[in-house]
C-alpha cells in the first residue's frame, strides 16, 4: 500500500509539473520577439498588410515582431515553415485562401495540412477587378465572352501564378458565364501586370492594391468587380451581378493562424490585440488607402469562413479538372 501511495504521489507531483510548464509560457507571453511568416515577397500586398499591422500589434505585446518573407510554390513554402514551427505562440503565419483552401485541392500532396494551423483571426481582403487596357478592344465584360465564345484560342488572360485567387477568379466567370480563354500563368503580379500593360496579353483579374494606381493614370480600363457591390474607390464600376453574371464574388483575403499545438490562452491573447490592431485608426488609414477591405474577425469565424470557402472552390476546382504538380 505505501508503495501504491508513493507512487501516486509521484505521479500527482509530474503532473503537476507539467501543468505548471505548459501554462508558466502563457502566463509570461510573450517576453521575446515574435516571427511572423509571410508567403509572398517583401514590398507586395500581402508584406504591406502583414508589416503595417505588425507595427501596431508589436507596441500591443510589448515586443519586436519580425516579418519573416518566405515566398514560392504558392505559399507552400511559407506555410510549411509555420507548420512546423514551435506550438509556443513565437511563430505566426499570413493564411490566406491560396494556402488553406485551393492547394490542398489543386495539389495530390503538400508537406503541411490545414488541420496542423489553428485560426486567429481574419485580417484584410483585396478585392478583385476584371481589367484591360484602353487598346485591348474589350470595353466591356461583354465585349470579352463575345470574342472568347466566338473563338476560345483568341482570348487569354494573365494571372500571378497557376492556383492563385487571380487565376480561380477567372476560373469561376468562365464557369459561370460558359465561355472558355487560355490562361498564362506568371511568377508574380509585376510581370503579368507588365505584359497587359503592353498589350501582350488582352485582360486579367487583379487585386485593388495593384490595380488602383494604374486605373488611376489610365493605363488599365476596370470591366467590372468581383464584389457583392460597387467599391468605393471605383463607383462607376459595375459587379459582375449586375451585369448578370450571378455568384462571381471572390476575394484574396488573408488571416492569422498560429501552429495547432499553440496553448488556447496564448491564441485568445493573440485574438484579442489582433482585432485591437486592426481596430486602431492609423492602420484602418493605412490598409484602406493602399485598397484593402479590413475584414476583422476572431478565430471562430475565420474557421467558418474557411469551411464556406473550401465547399464553393473545392467544388469549382473539381468542376474544372484543374490539378497542379509541385
Amino acid at each position: 500500500m505505501a508503495d501504491i501511495r508513493m507512487l501516486r504521489g509521484a505521479l500527482v507531483a509530474v503532473l503537476a509539473l507539467l501543468a505548471s510548464m505548459t501554462q508558466a509560457p502563457a502566463a509570461d507571453y510573450p517576453d521575446r520577439s515574435l516571427r511572423w511568416v509571410v508567403a509572398y515577397p517583401a514590398g507586395g500586398g500581402s508584406d504591406f498588410l502583414a508589416r503595417t499591422v505588425a507595427v501596431r500589434l508589436s507596441a500591443q505585446l510589448g515586443q519586436p515582431i519580425v516579418i519573416d518573407n518566405r515566398p514560392g510554390a504558392a505559399t507552400i513554402i511559407g506555410a510549411q515553415q509555420a507548420a512546423v514551427a514551435a506550438g509556443d505562440g513565437y511563430t505566426i503565419f499570413t493564411a490566406d485562401n491560396g494556402s488553406l483552401v485551393f492547394n490542398p485541392a489543386l495539389y495530390a500532396k503538400l508537406p503541411y495540412k490545414v488541420a496542423d494551423f489553428a485560426p486567429i483571426g481574419l485580417m484584410a481582403r483585396f478585392p478583385l477587378i476584371l481589367v484591360s487596357t484602353p487598346g485591348s478592344g474589350f470595353a466591356t465584360v461583354q465585349a470579352m465572352i463575345a470574342a472568347a465564345t466566338a473563338d476560345p484560342t483568341k482570348v487569354a488572360f494573365a494571372s500571378p501564378g497557376a492556383g492563385g485567387p487571380h487565376h480561380l477568379a477567372m476560373e469561376l466567370l468562365k464557369a459561370r458565364a460558359g465561355f472558355e480563354a487560355q490562361h498564362i500563368a506568371y511568377k508574380g503580379a509585376a510581370p503579368a501586370v507588365q505584359d497587359v500593360l503592353s498589350g501582350q496579353v488582352p485582360v486579367m483579374m487583379l487585386d485593388t492594391a495593384t490595380a488602383l494606381p494604374h486605373l488611376a493614370a489610365g493605363k488599365l480600363k476596370a470591366l467590372a468587380v468581383a464584389s457583392h457591390a460597387r467599391l468605393p474607390r471605383l463607383p462607376d464600376v459595375p459587379t459582375f451581378k449586375e451585369l448578370g453574371y450571378d455568384s462571381v464574388e471572390v476575394h484574396a483575403w488573408q488571416g492569422l493562424v498560429v501552429p495547432v499545438a499553440t496553448p488556447r490562452s496564448i491564441r485568445d491573447r493573440l485574438t484579442r490585440e489582433l482585432q485591437a490592431a486592426l481596430a486602431d485608426a492609423d492602420v484602418r488609414k493605412a490598409l484602406t488607402d493602399f485598397g484593402l477591405e479590413i475584414t476583422p474577425g476572431d478565430g471562430e469565424r475565420m474557421a467558418a469562413y474557411i469551411d464556406a470557402e473550401t465547399t464553393l472552390w473545392h467544388a469549382l476546382i473539381r468542376q474544372r479538372g484543374l490539378k497542379l504538380d509541385q
